[in-house]
């Protein structure tokens, strides 16, 4: 039986994760932890996350998390959902500075306020943070899209956003004010700024994706 980790630093969806994993895969060990020697030897990798990314980043330094993570996004497939897609990247505009894990090239920007959409509404001011359904335009063919239309609609809640320096590793898009990058993908690496645990049998089905995935 393969063993999926779910990385544990204090701050994430972990029981909704998990309970979700489990469901889509009853055959795999769905373990949530903290232990670097669980994470070292499991065969996939979740890293979720909610909150603010310097009180995370504290946590998995605390935890001595951060090296094993990024080792971890090295060599196995591996999923950040939320805020633990927002580590991976370098820095963050939030309190005027905030570094990540560097994993991949790119910034965590904060939506502006006011926001409006000049192509929808110009004049309606859109509500930060962005919260509840909407669309993601998938970028490239990726197996953990498999049996998820294009724009199909998923659960999100955040008030910053991904801007990887590299066009290639934008796996999907969102509108809300503007276009924003709402999946990553860089070879055994994937992440989604939406909640797929929280977006019911598509989301269900990108988690099953995920499990089946080799990271190739």
């Amino acid at each position: 039986m393969s063993t999926l980790a779910v990385i544990d630093y204090g701050m994430g969806n972990l029981r909704s994760v998990s309970k979700a994993l489990e469901h889509v895969a009853p055959d795999t060990n769905v373990v949530v932890t903290d232990s670097t020697e669980t994470i070292r030897s499991a065969d996939r990798i979740v890293f979720p996350g909610v909150g603010a990314m310097r009180d995370c980043m504290d946590e998995l330094e605390k935890r001595e998390l951060s090296q094993v993570v990024r080792d971890a996004a090295k060599d196995r497939p591996f999923l950040g959902i939320c805020l633990g897609m927002q580590l991976l990247l370098e820095r963050s505009e939030e309190n005027d500075g905030t570094t990540g894990l560097g994993i991949l090239k790119g910034d965590v920007r904060q939506f502006p306020v006011p926001l409006h959409d000049p192509e929808q509404n110009p004049e309606e001011r859109l509500k930060i943070p962005h919260m509840g359904w909407n669309e993601v335009m998938q970028r490239v063919e990726h197996p953990l899209w498999h049996g998820v239309p294009d724009k199909s609609r998923f659960y999100f809640v955040h008030s910053y956003y991904a801007a990887p320096e590299s066009e290639e590793d934008i796996a999907g898009t969102t509108r809300y004010g503007f276009g924003f990058t709402s999946a990553l993908q860089h070879d055994n690496l994937f992440a989604t700024q939406f909640h797929p645990e929280k977006s019911q049998h598509l989301g269900l089905q990108l988690l099953k994706n995920f499990t089946q995935w080799n990271g190739s």
